[in-house]
This record gives structure tokens, sequence and C-alpha cells, in this order.
């Protein structure tokens, strides 16, 4: 009998890449640049705390197009996180788990974090008036 070389466990090479499988790993992408985040908000916290003059420095680096680029970027991965979660909490109830079902909730979770991030943007900017 020839033994043929297999993996011995299912691996990316086996796979094919879908829907599914890419917001799985989104989710846990998402989830360390959230807890990266944190780093932003301990600066701010720091710049509070530290006074006027260095939280003009930290104002000015977050009002920048840099900034602001960068802080719609974490608020995308925050409401990302929070769609995926959500899918992951769904397919635990065993519900969505048939290939099409599964489909539909990726891209309805893929468009629910992208209307939340342009919601909270909009929002944000007309509480300040700046639309």
């Amino acid at each position: 009998m020839t033994e043929v070389e297999r993996p011995l466990s299912p691996h990316l090479g086996i796979w094919r890449w879908g829907l599914s499988m890419a917001l799985s790993i989104a989710h846990r992408a998402t989830g360390i640049a959230n807890a990266l985040a944190m780093l932003i908000i301990v600066w701010g916290l720091v710049a509070v705390a530290s006074g006027p003059d260095y939280f003009e420095l930290f104002y000015g680096y977050m009002t920048s197009a840099l900034g602001r680029l960068v802080l719609f970027a974490l608020t995308l991965t925050l409401m990302l996180h929070l769609c995926t979660g959500v899918r992951h909490l769904v397919m635990d109830t065993g519900r969505a788990l048939e290939p099409e079902a599964n489909r539909r909730l990726g891209i309805l979770v893929v468009i629910a974090a992208v209307g939340l991030t342009f919601g909270f943007w909009v929002a944000a900017y007309h509480i300040a008036g700046l639309i």
C-alpha cells in the first residue's frame, strides 16, 4: 500500500476562501486593532491629565487629516468587530449555518458595519456643527 502525503487536519491550503472565512479572520484582526487602539485612548487620557499644552498637542494630531483617517479606520474596526461578534453569536445558536444563509448574513454584517461607521461620523460631525 502506498502512503499519500496529506495534512493531518484541514488548513488554508484545502479550503477555498469565502466571505465566512474572511469575516472570521477579520473578527480576530479587528480585535487586535481595537486592543492597540486603546493606546490612543490612554494617550488622550494622559494628555488631559497633563494639562492644556500637552492636550493641545494630542488634539492637533487627532484633528489632522491623518489623525481623522486613523480615527475613522478605528471606528470601522470597532463596528466590524461588533457586527462579526453578533454574527458569531447568531451562528452559535445553530442559525445561518447553511452556505446561502451564511453568505447573506456575512453581507449583512459588512453593510451594517459600514453603515454604523458612517452613521457615527455623520452624527459626530452634526453634533459638532460641522455639517
